[in-house]
């Protein structure tokens, strides 16, 4: 379904991915895993056309690289970012309104379904997305990028910040999402949870992957565990 190939992307001077390569297949979540300034985040916007690559990134056989980002959106990725940005002047059923992509058919997620989901976000529906607290925002944002019915979602770092009972939301979120057929890139610092939602996981180190298995083969890995992931 994603196919990455030899992707290198950065900042100015600065090379952060350095010949990355990972491949999704259709209804699997994929935790991409490692230390912080990995290039993790990078590889997202790479992705989703918000930063310069090089390389080939192929998406259902075509080849995206160069496209605008609201072009790769219509093509069915979903793109969750960790800034968490909601429109804070309109409501919360706004901003889900949003979401929705014009003149495409209904997709498989409407508002009454992110408010079962998320039954908080039913109880504040009209209330601005400015003034919810930071899990809130998280959910919202979760919400507002499925009502566009993404066929892959980037998700990247959905749990920071989180209270334990909100990071087992995301985690029954990602879920739900997998027994939709929805395919996931999950970048993620909590270890426990992402080997719980995952089908597989891949670790970054320099740029580029340095591990990938299940997380039963990742849990095995004591070694690579402590050399790319521990502090």
């Amino acid at each position: 379904m994603l196919s990455i190939q030899n992707l290198s992307a950065g900042y100015g001077q600065s090379q952060v991915l350095q010949g990355m390569s990972l491949n999704i297949a259709p209804g699997e979540i994929v935790a991409l895993l490692g230390r912080n300034g990995a290039g993790r985040s990078t590889l997202a916007r790479a992705v989703v056309g918000l930063v310069a690559a090089r390389g080939r990134i192929e998406w259902r056989g075509h080849d995206i690289l160069g496209k605008k980002t609201f072009e790769i959106a219509r093509l069915g990725l979903g793109y969750v970012p960790e800034s968490r940005d909601v429109f804070r002047d309109l409501t919360v059923a706004q901003n889900l309104l949003l979401g929705l992509k014009p003149g495409q058919p209904p997709g498989r997620w409407s508002i009454a379904s992110m408010y079962q989901l998320f039954p908080q976000l039913a109880l504040r529906s009209r209330v601005r997305a400015g003034v919810l607290s930071g899990g809130e925002q998280q959910m919202l944002t979760l919400c507002r990028t499925l009502m566009g019915d993404p066929a892959l979602i980037i998700i990247d770092e959905p749990t920071e910040g989180l209270a334990p009972q909100l990071v087992e939301a995301v985690a029954d979120f990602l879920r739900a999402l997998k027994a939709q057929g929805v395919s996931v890139l999950l970048i993620e610092q909590k270890l426990t949870m992402a080997l719980a939602v995952s089908d597989r996981c891949a670790i970054m180190g320099h740029g580029r992957v340095v591990f990938e298995g299940t997380p039963e083969e990742l849990q095995a890995a004591q070694a690579v565990r402590r050399e790319w992931l521990e502090v």
